[in-house]
């Protein structure tokens, strides 16, 4: 090192006036000095409120100290040299630093760097970014955490995991903490983090055993820890508020702001990442996001950047392709998030362009891709534009650009952030109070950096200048009264400075010519002197290639200000003035005053003005949840025992608001909207064991009624055109938008985004809500509301802001060009591009399970465009199938097939339903990649036409049934399935019920695969003829392979034996086509097993108010009659209440059941009947509150009753985990099997066990997470795996044989994988989702070897392994895509393949943290949406419990309509 000096002369001038007057000393120019070093540093740190700099040379291995901020420089002589891998000061005390080595002997300074000693911990440093952590309290400075790994030899190599060491005499002794830690921290690591835990209370990320012989753990052995004794004698397991059973996948934890903040990954296989929250170190709460519940946070794409004032700031990537994402803030608690700002730009490393103005409340500057589409859809560049906000992220503006007038966009600022940082430190502001500064540009979109400019606001953000041109480096000192700049474009000699906040600059040339790399001053920026590191040319190199130039300013202005001097600057002085119930100033220097301000290293002084409250100064209270403006009871209100002593009586109770916490507004002089309110007990929560009820009447009946997927908020769409809406499962009622003026003609829940839906009125005008209704907002559609009966909106199901609209143009008054025209929009109905015109029926092609380019459209028009389509025929004008990538491109667009009835998408398949006029008949096109397409194979007899309709039924278990129409009047058909792929379709069981619209009685058992019921019709040769059917049930266990009547209670619920005793006596139910709602179906996903219907026993079904109520348990096996008549029922709280309604006739009371039907109790909810048409409750059936819809007689709308049995018990059910308790007589859960007292041991070739509340418990089960089954082996095969093969049906005695007239399928000789051998084709063939292994196959014939590699010597082996590895992958991908093992490839005429095992990661835990960058705060995640729900035309979103596509076969038919689906 090599240090020069370069002073700049002072001038004087003396006056002498009688000897009396004083000596003046006129202002001089700055001075500087430059020091050389031969590396850039990896640190140049300044201790706080200190004169000492760091210099850390990371290639050398050296640092470098400075007292005197950067003027002179030495190296410590008792640090020996090159052993400096890290450097660390203390972020409380600022005579502490530390130097850490690779080995376990390291340094500290407690002098500020003046001596240093050296100090020993046992292991050496750990690999993580900041192995130190610290205690925040001052008597506590010398408690630190000293993360290290500890290694064993193993063989040749080592098995190594990380210790925690602890230290309360900064590191004098030191014992160890903790092993197998990943991370620790204490407590009280943060000013901002306030609390009342314990002073020495540290968190640990470990494991929970001992190291694995392979030095790798499981990502479930993660754990969160805590202890307020070093460890010593308390460990406990941090529960997170979940249960000690799920809190496991921990993979960090960061303290942010005033959070406490653990991210923790989802073992549930879903690989989502959950964020838990705490705001005193001691409760834990997972927190929301709005899409769901749905913004589900994976790995490596959520990143918690910068917090707000008040709130927790989180920026998640919902695009799949292409850096941007959309930033999250939270309520105070950092529980509930809403979207703040979408399509914020981040880079690869999850930086995201996002920074608050320092000091200053709510004021924070973003960067948003403006073409984001473009980005995410085709790759293009970004077009970057900034943002700011002025109330902590609730509202975003463009920056308002010097000269220009209003808001123009196209006149607006723009600046480079966080993602492209060209300086230490802040990009934007300092502790100088209103100053920013930044680099960009005016117009439409940020330009490149070399093409920008340098520009400067002196009030926070609201209005700018251009401080110089081109861009520079720039920093603030001396309480922002000096701005300094360097070019940051080219080489220069020059500094510029002013010290009137920008109005005029001066130049000091420093006498060498650099490359500005950074510039840098004291970190609250209160000194006047600062330093310019450079790279300097090779002839200005003696010493080093690097420089330090110290820039001292303080010659320039010898006057310190006095209080005239100063001015009173008040933050956000744009719109809104108060934030949290104050407003905010502090003391700056006026502009024109020629004074030094100094008082350096003492931060300026914030001040507060309280303002008076304001509705923003309240959030909702406990047990409410906010709707619009209002807060609103999430239940009855919780109240101590003993004020209720009747019902008669009232208390007081909340207002449903509170004073948000930290909040200083003046309740004196504004709102009180915190205080309480007299209410009736009524109102109150009931007393234990008791059931309340709260009626209410609408106006007018219900259309249409429909929950937001989980969440207790439902929407009902009324007769007369009103939507009105419940956040509290029907306890109050609110209209929704009563004065906008509009009239509503459906509602459309978001398929795949939990909390949004959607508002069509009879206008263009639309509403939409991101939050379940808690606000609603208004945007303009491209056209009105379509009339051809096809879906008005699409959605996407990865990008909710991804919306294809149908609506009519030129349909006014029967216009001649009256037609349906499809626009899609990627923001949400912001803006909409075309698409494509007359046309039946647009959607996107990508699917939960259909993995296709997620741009691509699918769409059905005609094929001569012109006229007015209400007049076409289809098969003069036929419809044409489209398939568009990149949205439609009209360059990349491809039509697909001529003539079509139709198309639909479900699971893995997308089928189209082709129009062959030469024959006049119809050909199933199936696809798995949407490009690829085989001919669907039926039997000769059943090949689909177009005189015949037919049904896609709902298919979850790896084939495609579908319901083919064999007679019209009356109707019933035949259930054909498809092999794996979806091409190959046999007759499973003939003479199956369906009814005029085309649905048809089929059900599969939610939670069970391969459970179905059925109904047929036995009379198929009289009924056609008396035109009455009879009908009997079927039930299949093994995925319609084979069916079997249901067998009837040998009792029905009187204890009496049932009339009907014969062999013909069966037990036959009400099916799916005699529902008025879908989704009353006969299972519930919460309660796997549990069915319930209304049916009788005899030899065929009776009326439906002839029958009465039955259960099963057991998935159908065994029924038991639990009620006389027919009833509608509800599921509750996993099976743990069951709730009834007469549906005979009228009613005042409902039965209830704790026992899952053993005993009922009555309860009366109302003097005067009702009749019930239905009971709701939330779709997970998980609630013990349900809502009943009637009518009353003299009433000319709909009557809803709210039912809350929530207080007849107040006891949780215990040990959900009961292979794991070891007292079974402590447990309320039992594990059941379908094997169970049967004779059949398994389905679907395997034996599982599920978890479920024991029938006799008196607990209620809650939100408690469920045990996942569990396969607890694979069975032998029996005949109930195997199925009839393509062209076979079964005879009379249940054997497949050849159809007559038709002949077998060909041999499938082709070997894939590990096969030996290959079989010939047999009558049969095993059931697609069968996993049975071994024992009878009858699917397979006569044995053949397989031909290939297996028969070579030991010479052939070692040719082969020396084949160069590109050369391998080449033809192992040619073999992969060629024998059809590839997705989206259906190979013919064999089955399909397994695909089962692709989205499986083989990531180990830690291939998991190396993929979290720390510098992100350690928590990277994606929120990524896969929920499914679609609604048919405008009539109610059906629950996930049932799904069908319907052909019909009249001219207008929608082909396939797909009602509801969910993965």
């Amino acid at each position: 090192m090599r240090r020069h000096l370069s002073l700049c002369l002072w001038h004087c001038a003396l006056a002498l006036l009688s000897g009396l007057l004083p000596v003046l000393t006129r202002a001089a120019d700055p001075t500087y000095a430059v020091t050389h070093f031969e590396n850039l540093p990896a640190r140049l740190v300044s201790l706080d409120d200190t004169q000492t700099v760091v210099y850390h040379d990371a290639i050398t291995r050296n640092i470098f100290v400075s007292q005197d901020e950067g003027r002179t420089w030495k190296r410590p002589e008792n640090i020996p040299e090159g052993v400096a891998v890290m450097f660390f000061e203390h972020p409380f005390d600022n005579r502490m630093a530390f130097v850490l080595t690779k080995d376990k002997k390291h340094y500290l300074t407690n002098d500020r760097g003046e001596t240093w000693r050296s100090f020993e911990v046992p292991i050496s440093p750990a690999f993580v970014s900041r192995p130190l952590s610290f205690h925040s309290s001052k008597e506590k400075y010398g408690y630190i955490l000293y993360q290290g790994t500890a290694c064993s030899r193993e063989g040749w190599g080592a098995v190594c995991h990380d210790e925690t060491y602890y230290t309360t005499d900064a590191f004098m002794t030191s014992q160890k903490l903790l092993s197998e830690t990943s991370q620790c921290v204490f407590a009280h690591s943060s000013a901002d983090f306030k609390h009342q835990a314990h002073e020495n209370l540290i968190f640990c990320v470990a494991f929970d055993g001992t190291s694995p012989s392979s030095g790798r753990h499981s990502l479930s052995s993660s754990r969160l820890y805590s202890s307020t004794d070093f460890f010593k004698t308390e460990n406990r397991l941090v529960d997170l508020g979940i249960g000690e059973k799920h809190a496991r996948g921990v993979v960090a934890l960061a303290i942010v702001s005033k959070f406490a903040v653990v991210a923790l990954k989802d073992l549930s296989g879903s690989a989502d990442m959950l964020l838990f929250v705490s705001t005193d170190a001691s409760e834990w709460a997972q927190a929301k996001f709005p899409h769901a519940s749905q913004a589900r946070l994976r790995e490596n794409a959520y990143t918690i950047v910068e917090s707000m004032t008040h709130s927790l700031a989180v920026d998640v990537v919902l695009h799949e392709q292409g850096a941007v994402g959309t930033l999250f803030v939270s309520n105070s608690n950092g529980t509930w998030f809403v979207e703040s700002l979408k399509d914020t730009n981040r880079n690869e490393m999850g930086f995201v362009d996002f920074e608050t103005v320092y000091g200053v409340e709510g004021v924070g500057i973003a960067n948003v891709v403006s073409n984001a589409q473009d980005v995410t859809g085709r790759s293009a560049p970004k077009t970057l534009q900034s943002r700011i906000t002025f109330d902590d992220g609730s509202s975003w503006t463009p920056l308002r650009g010097p000269d220009c007038g209003g808001n123009d966009e196209a006149c607006a600022l723009h600046l480079h952030s966080v993602t492209l940082p060209h300086n230490f430190g802040r990009i934007f502001s300092s502790p100088a109070p209103g100053l920013v500064m930044g680099v960009g540009s005016v117009g439409a979109w940020l330009k490149d950096y070399e093409d920008s400019d340098t520009f400067l606001s002196l009030d926070a953000g609201v209005t700018w200048q251009r401080a110089r041109q081109g861009p520079h480096k720039y920093e603030f000192g001396d309480k922002g009264s000096i701005l300094v700049l360097v070019d940051d474009e080219q080489p220069t000699s020059k500094v510029v400075y002013s010290t009137d906040f920008g109005r005029n600059w001066n130049e000091l040339d420093i006498g060498l010519t650099v490359r500005a790399r950074a510039l840098t001053t004291v970190p609250d920026s209160t000194s006047q002197k600062f330093m310019l590191v450079a790279q300097v040319g090779r002839s200005d190199a003696d010493g080093g290639r690097y420089v330090v130039v110290h820039l001292d300013f303080s010659p320039t202005r010898t006057r310190k200000c006095e209080d005239d001097d100063m001015e009173k600057w008040y933050a956000r002085a744009k719109g809104k003035e108060c934030l949290m119930g104050h407003r905010q100033w502090y003391w700056r220097r006026k502009s024109d005053k020629d004074c030094y301000v100094g008082n350096k290293f003492q931060d300026p002084v914030e001040h507060e003005d309280n303002c008076p409250c304001e509705d923003d100064d309240f959030e909702c209270d406990y047990n409410y949840v906010r709707n619009g403006d209002q807060c609103e009871p999430a239940g009855p209100e919780p109240i101590p025992a003993g004020v209720c002593e009747h019902k008669t009586d009232t208390y007081m109770g909340s207002s449903g608001w509170r004073l948000i916490p930290g909040n200083t507004c003046n309740r004196d002089k504004g709102k009180n909207k915190d205080v309480q309110k007299q209410k009736s007990c009524e109102k109150a929560q009931p007393a234990d064991g008791s059931v309340i009820h709260q009626t209410f009447e609408f106006p007018a009946l219900i259309r249409q009624h429909a929950y937001f997927r989980d969440s207790t908020t439902i929407l009902v769409h009324l007769a007369d055109d009103t939507i009105w809406l419940s956040n509290n499962e029907g306890y109050t009622w609110r209209q929704v938008l009563p004065d906008s003026g509009h009239k509503f003609l459906a509602f459309y829940h978001h398929s795949f985004s939990n909390d949004r839906a959607y508002l069509i009125t009879n206008t263009k005008d639309f509403f939409y809500t991101t939050d379940a209704g808690r606000s609603w907002n208004k945007l303009q559609a491209p056209t009105v509301p379509n009339t051809f009966r096809a879906l008005v909106l699409r959605f996407h199901p990865e990008h909710s802001d991804y919306l294809i609209w149908v609506g009519d143009q030129g349909c006014e008054n029967f216009g001649p060009t009256c037609r349906a025209v499809a626009h899609y929009s990627t923001n949400n109905g912001r803006r909409w591009d075309f698409i494509d015109d007359y046309v039946r029926n647009c959607a996107w092609a990508r699917d939960s399970a259909f993995r296709v380019d997620p741009s691509e459209i699918l769409c059905e028009s005609h094929q001569t465009k012109g006229g007015n389509q209400r007049m076409f025929n289809d098969l003069i004008n036929p419809l044409e199938l489209w398939a568009g990538p990149a949205f439609f491109d009209k360059k990349k667009r491809k039509r697909e097939f001529d003539s079509v009835v139709g198309f639909t998408k479900f699971s893995q398949y997308l089928i189209v339903a082709e129009y062959l006029p030469q024959s006049n008949s119809l050909e199933l096109q199936v696809s798995l990649d949407g490009i690829n397409f085989a001919q669907g194979q039926f039997p000769p007899s059943m090949k689909p036409s177009t005189q015949q309709a037919y049904t896609i039924l709902e298919s979850s278990t790896d084939s495609v049934f579908m319901h083919m129409t064999t007679s019209i009047e009356p109707p019933w058909g035949t259930i054909l399935k498809s092999n794996s792929n979806g091409t190959y379709f046999g007759s499973s069981i003939t003479h199956v019920n369906r009814n005029e619209r085309g649905y048809v009685d089929f059900e599969k058992m939610i939670g069970l695969d391969g459970v179905v019921l059925i109904n047929v019709v036995t009379n198929y040769d009289t009924a056609p003829v008396s035109g009455a059917k009879a009908l009997q049930t079927r039930i299949s266990h093994n995925d319609g392979g084979s069916w079997k009547p249901l067998t009837p209670p040998p009792k029905d619920s009187n204890g009496e034996p049932y009339s009907c005793q014969s062999v013909e006596c069966t037990l036959n139910v009400h099916g799916y086509t005699e529902r008025t709602d879908p989704r009353a179906t006969f299972s519930t996903p919460s309660v796997v097993g549990l069915i319930m219907a209304v049916g009788n026993v005899g030899d065929k079904l009776a009326p439906y108010k002839d029958s009465d109520t039955f259960l099963s348990r057991d998935a159908g096996f065994t029924w038991e009659e639990v009620h006389k008549d027919a009833h509608l029922w509800e599921f509750g709280d996993s099976g743990s209440i069951l709730v009834m309604a007469n549906d005979e006739g009228p009613t005042d009371t409902v039965l209830y059941t704790l026992d899952e039907g053993l005993t009922w109790k009555e309860y009366r909810f109302s003097d005067e009947k009702m009749r019930v048409n239905t009971i709701v409750t939330v779709p997970s059936d998980t609630s013990r509150r349900f809502i009943l819809l009637g009518t009353r007689a003299r009433s000319q709308g709909t009557t809803v009753v709210h039912l809350d049995f929530s207080a007849l018990t107040n006891r949780q059910c215990g040990s959900p985990f009961p292979l794991l308790n070891a007292d079974p007589n402590l447990d309320d859960f039992e594990l059941w099997s379908p094997s169970e007292e049967r004779s059949e041991q398994c389905l679907f070739g395997r034996q599982t066990v599920f978890h479920r509340r024991k029938r006799t418990s008196q607990c209620f089960v809650g939100n408690q997470e469920k045990y996942k089954e569990k396969i607890e082996r694979n069975c032998i095969c029996t005949p109930a795996d195997f199925e009839c093969e393509f062209n076979y049906e079964r005879n009379t005695n249940g054997e497949c044989v050849l159809v007559p007239g038709t002949q077998s399928l060909p041999n499938d000789e082709i070997c894939s994988g590990d096969d030996e051998y290959w079989y010939e084709r047999t009558p049969y063939r095993r059931i697609p989702h069968s996993t049975c292994d071994g024992g009878n196959r009858p699917d397979r014939g006569k044995t053949h070897e397989c031909p290939g590699l297996r028969g070579h010597g030991t010479l052939f082996w070692m040719f082969i392994i020396a084949i160069p590895f590109a050369f391998c992958s080449l033809v192992g991908w040619w073999w992969y895509r060629k024998s059809g093992m590839a997705t989206g490839t259906i190979r013919l005429p064999s089955g399909g393949v397994d695909t089962t095992s692709r989205f499986r990661s083989n990531a180990t835990f830690m291939d998991t943290l190396a993929s979290v960058p720390w510098f992100v705060v350690g928590m990277v995640g994606i929120a990524y949406e896969r929920v499914a729900d679609a609604v048919s035309g405008w009539t109610a979103r059906f629950r996930h419990r049932t799904g069908y596509r319907n052909v019909p076969v009249d001219d207008d038919a929608q082909v396939l309509r797909f009602e509801d689906e969910d993965e």
